[in-house]
């Protein structure tokens, strides 16, 4: 008779994940599902179904090979009820297990389907100790802020977890944060290392096969497939960014280059975001290589900084907020997703470029995200729910923990200030400034208005020009609202009647 019954879902493939901490060889087995449900309720990229089906395979392959008992459901099987919950349940049924054990799952939609199912049959949920804050912990540090700020959850954990931090408890180089020295320009000499690559097996070529079957009318390319899919890829993966790509991603993690889109960036978050690596062994590594002189404290500190700050404190905002925070709108945002997110048919060569590479590969840095798509979306101003359902299906990286807090707060400023400070808009300049975008596109980056104007150019004013009653009394934005009080009444109105034909041609208003 089965005594535990192992759920482990597909952003949940480490060995040493709670679950399967204690599992008993003899007496408990494992369940593994794919479920039409995961794969269907935004329409996924195809390289992150493939990504995750495959990674699934392979995990389940390993265990099995560790003398664990392993059920696990294709997503073709004849069985398969299309859901975690009626799959659980009819394991429950199958093998009469005394209870289900399972990590608690990432998504708030997850667990509240899990929490419903535990009303019929016995499920206890562990916690997820792969992340060095827990939600509890969250919790009690949120109840001490007067204000959330990611840089103040950052020094917490950092002190807590000795990370980066000296003898006296300082931190390392006297400083906690590096962003002024990362902020590097575009460089025509600059040179970097290609992200490593993956050869398919047949497992994976398999499941590229499935998703060609069944997710053939989803935006993106299933090919060429590269990511890694076991914890061994990931292992080489991270070992090829700390040896080739570290020591300058502090100084150039700003920068866009149109023949480059991956430049010094680590592309872990992949690999990171369904368990194949840890954010403990990552710093680990990292801060290795700055002990061993190997690497800048800049870098060093730039990309922990990516690990334990913004990726656990927005996890942390999520599970505070949900279920209620994908409703806020702060800033009254009611555009249309314009068609050409789903396409990459604009004039506008940054957003085609990001776009396009979005489409090939199913990523795009950080920059690229925030700066480029988020800040048009963001200055446009579509209708964030849009926004969100769009990064969340096309980044294979994208789970709606770290994906909502990201684009709905940070990006869009959707919440009204709980997760930032301030709206990351831009004009025109900053993306001139940190690529060579704008030296290929159909308009001017120096002209500010009129036909031939770069749109990022009259949108930034006109954003802020439009939310002047939601945003002109916060004090990072004194300088935005003392120029705009400046302005010629005929540039404004030149300004906000740019925008709208813009808006409206591309049917976004």
């Amino acid at each position: 008779m089965t005594r535990n019954l192992i759920v482990i879902l597909g952003d949940q493939l480490s060995h040493d994940i709670s679950s399967l901490k204690k599992i008993d060889k003899n007496h408990d087995e494992i369940l593994m599902m794919e479920v039409g449900d995961e794969t269907r309720y935004v329409s996924h990229h195809p390289k992150k179904i493939i990504l995750i089906l495959s990674a699934m395979r392979h995990f389940a392959h390993e265990l099995e090979e560790n003398g664990h008992k392993v059920h696990y459901v294709k997503l073709e099987d004849k069985l398969n009820t299309d859901s975690f919950e009626r799959e659980i349940l009819r394991y429950y049924q199958k093998l009469k297990p005394k209870k289900i054990l399972v990590t608690e799952p990432s998504e708030y939609r997850v667990q509240t389907n899990l929490e419903k199912l535990e009303r019929k049959i016995p499920i206890e949920f562990l916690n997820d100790d792969r992340f060095f804050c827990s939600k509890t912990d969250f919790s009690e540090w949120a109840k001490k802020q007067s204000l959330f700020r990611m840089e103040n959850f950052y020094r917490w954990i950092r002190k807590r977890e000795k990370i980066l931090i000296d003898k006296k408890g300082k931190p390392e180089g006297g400083q906690w944060n590096y962003d002024r020295d990362n902020r590097e320009k575009f460089t025509k000499d600059l040179k970097t290392r290609r992200v490593i690559k993956f050869r398919n097996d047949n497992i994976t070529s398999q499941v590229i096969k499935l998703v060609r079957r069944n997710f053939s009318e989803n935006f993106g390319n299933p090919e060429p497939f590269w990511f890694g899919v076991t914890r061994k890829h990931a292992k080489k993966a991270l070992k090829d960014f700390v040896e080739n790509r570290l020591e300058n991603f502090g100084r150039f993690q700003d920068v866009m280059k149109s023949d480059d889109g991956f430049l010094f960036h680590s592309v872990l978050s992949l690999y990171l975001n369904i368990g194949l690596l840890t954010p403990r062994e990552v710093c680990k590594i990292t801060i290795k290589k700055y002990e061993d002189g190997d690497c800048p404290i800049n870098s060093c500190e730039g990309f922990i900084r990516q690990i334990i700050g913004w990726r656990e404190y927005v996890r942390g905002i999520y599970w505070m907020y949900s279920p209620k925070y994908s409703d806020t709108n702060y800033l009254n945002a009611k555009g249309a997703l314009p068609d050409f997110f789903w396409t990459g048919d604009t004039k506008l060569n940054c957003l085609k470029k990001c776009i396009i590479q979005t489409k090939d590969e199913s990523y795009a840095h950080h920059i690229q995200r925030l700066m480029v798509t988020g800040n048009f979306s963001l200055i446009s101003g579509i209708n964030p729910k849009q926004i969100c359902e769009w990064y969340l299906s096309v980044y294979s990286d994208a789970f709606e923990w770290v994906e909502l807090p990201n684009t709905h707060g940070m990006s869009q400023f959707a919440d009204g200030g709980k997760l930032g400070s301030k709206p990351y808009a831009a004009s025109g300049a900053y993306i001139n400034k940190m690529s060579d975008y704008c030296k290929s596109c159909h308009y001017s980056v120096k002209e500010k208005t009129g036909s031939s104007a770069c749109p990022f150019n009259y949108l930034y004013w006109d954003f802020f020009i439009r939310n002047k009653s939601k945003l002109q009394s916060n004090p990072r934005l004194w300088t935005v609202y003392a120029n705009i009080k400046k302005m010629n009444p005929n540039k404004i109105k030149q300004i906000r009647n740019d925008s709208k034909a813009f808006l409206s041609e591309n049917k976004i208003i």
